[in-house]
């Protein structure tokens, strides 16, 4: 891999524009300080000063295969000479074809697919698809989810992010999901929280009156609040719950699929159906903006002679549904979710349990393939985290001065609240996951000395 030379001026240049102009997402406009980026290839990415950086987050979750992939991006330049747009209304081969591939490795009866621009956009139509299907409106989430920026996406999602862009609008309810390191049913094991957290979802469905509820959404894998692996049983449990009601179970696999788990899906590690499932991010690796829903025959058939009143102008872009055959075409190829479940057994799982055993801020290590999280913590007895739930400024200075060392090492952290994300491309080699341990195992002596 070649670095181009460094020319800081032109790093100077774009960095003056985008403060002058671009308005950036989730911050204080004032109080930022973006990093100017100047290329990027496979697992590294860097800036105009001739610094790299291994990317540990996969940018947002979403780089499964990388940066820069040769394969995709020449299927954007062919597609592009070819075809670079064309209304949602025709049939054109990339979007037909990026459509069959998806729904070949969808678990279950998941053939129909739905497209959209990104994740939140596929909630938006998971929730509307559900809603019109059962007659129903109102739609239950967990506290600890993302679903996405848009109206219902950010009002289903659980994080703070919710709290300013909520409208007070009836019939989007937030229950407790199973996180047995931190029980809200004060279970003693993950057989324990898998039972009672079944047992409130029920009560809560109960109370809202289950011929009122259109469906249950949930993160496969809980992602940006914790990547919480869910207890064996608990998905089974949940869909037999929606079978009892007439609900509709909506699984969001935005960031756990295609590949990032080291399955396809999620899903197929516990062998569970949604009627409804959203993916965006890892179809394509975010090259073009993509996402979709798939559905299920029973709710397909729903809109077999009555229309679907939903739609966008981009649903199945040419460019990013090429862009999706040749990622998943690659991924298969070439081995990737395999990659990603190897490297999450023999290298990023044991080595951040061994990271646990010499660092006293570790409290949970959790995870499948690339997509881990360390639970960082004051104190080990009582599970205190390391920072406040949605803390900032100074009482988030442990996890600032983390994140912070870990740049000016080479490595690009994700760090949400107390937890350290260890989420790099599926393509991640047993040498580049190593070497981020060895930096993370420094770094976390910092951590270190905020313990009791």
């Amino acid at each position: 891999m070649s670095i181009p030379t460094a020319d800081s001026a032109a790093g100077q240049a774009v960095k003056a524009a985008d403060r002058a102009h671009v308005f950036h997402s989730w911050s204080a406009q004032a109080l930022i300080d973006p990093l100017a980026v100047a290329g990027a290839e496979g697992s590294y990415f860097w800036d105009y000063d001739g610094n790299r950086y291994l990317d540990f987050s996969s940018q947002l979750v979403n780089t499964n295969i990388g940066h820069q992939h040769p394969k995709v991006v020449a299927a954007i330049q062919e597609q592009a000479a070819k075809l670079c747009t064309i209304a949602p209304g025709f049939a054109v081969e990339s979007r037909s074809e990026a459509a069959r591939l998806i729904a070949e490795r969808t678990p279950g009866d998941l053939d129909k697919i739905f497209f959209t621009n990104g994740g939140a956009e596929a909630v938006e139509n998971a929730v509307r698809l559900a809603r019109l299907h059962s007659g129903r409106q109102k739609v239950l989430s967990t506290y600890r989810s993302y679903h996405g920026a848009t109206a219902n996406a950010i009002a289903l999602t659980g994080d703070p992010r919710r709290w300013a862009n909520e409208t007070g609008v009836s019939g989007l309810v937030h229950f407790w999901g199973p996180y047995a390191y931190r029980s809200n049913f004060h279970a003693e094991d993950e057989a324990q929280e898998c039972e009672r957290a079944l047992e409130h979802l029920e009560q809560v469905i109960a109370f809202e009156g289950p011929g009122t509820v259109a469906a249950v959404i949930l993160e496969t894998v809980v992602g940006t609040a914790g990547i919480l692996v869910p207890p064996p049983g608990y998905l089974a449990g949940v869909r037999e719950i929606c079978d009892r009601y007439g609900i509709v179970f909506i699984l969001d696999e935005v960031m756990a699929g295609f590949g990032r788990t080291g399955e396809w899906f999620a899903a197929d590690h516990w062998g569970v159906v949604p009627d409804l499932m959203t993916f965006a991010k890892g179809v394509n690796s975010g090259y073009v903006p993509l996402g979709g829903v798939a559905i299920s025959a029973e709710i397909a058939a729903t809109f077999a002679d009555r229309p679907f009143p939903g739609g966008l102008t981009y649903s199945g872009h040419p460019l990013a549904c090429a862009s999706a055959v040749a990622t998943i075409n690659a991924m298969a190829e070439e081995g990737i979710v395999e990659n990603a479940k190897h490297i999450g057994e023999t290298v990023l799982g044991p080595g951040l349990r061994e990271l646990a055993e010499r660092h006293p801020s570790i409290g949970e290590v959790r995870g499948l393939g690339v997509f881990w999280a360390l639970d960082l913590v004051k104190d080990r007895e009582t599970r205190e985290p390391l920072v406040p739930y949605n803390a900032a400024g100074a009482d988030n200075a442990p996890m600032a001065e983390l994140s912070a060392a870990c740049k000016q090492r080479g490595l690009w952290p994700f760090v949400n609240m107390n937890r350290f994300h260890v989420v790099p491309p599926c393509t991640v080699t047993e040498e580049e996951a190593k070497a981020g341990l060895a930096v993370l195992d420094e770094v976390l002596s910092l951590t270190d000395a905020h313990t009791v």
